[in-house]
């Protein structure tokens, strides 16, 4: 029995100044990840609106591989370094499917 996918969109507000090493920070998590078996999509996007935020979307097979995710050492070092360049804490919303094309 096929399991959905999880979806994750973060949102990245870095503080003045701080814009080039979270941008660095985040591009040196698009590899390691989308190299995780369960990682179907990693993509990092900037908002034209607001060039200085940043935004991950992120599609994993299942709970299971957005969990093994969480626990790889490239996620740990990610997420002890990017809270003291960030103007607020990240925005996480996990999505449903409402109507996806496969």
């Amino acid at each position: 029995m096929p399991t959905d996918p999880v979806i994750v969109f973060a949102s990245f507000f870095p503080k003045p100044g701080h814009e080039d090493a979270v941008e660095q920070l985040l591009r040196g998590m698009t590899t390691p990840t989308r190299q995780e078996p369960g990682c179907q999509i990693y993509d990092l996007y900037r908002s034209a609106q607001a060039p200085t935020s940043f935004h991950l979307f992120e599609r994993y097979r299942d709970q299971a591989a957005l969990d093994a995710h969480r626990g790889t050492e490239h996620y740990k070092a990610y997420r002890a370094r990017i809270p003291e360049l960030l103007a607020e804490p990240i925005k996480v919303q996990v999505l449903q499917g409402a109507d996806v094309r496969a």
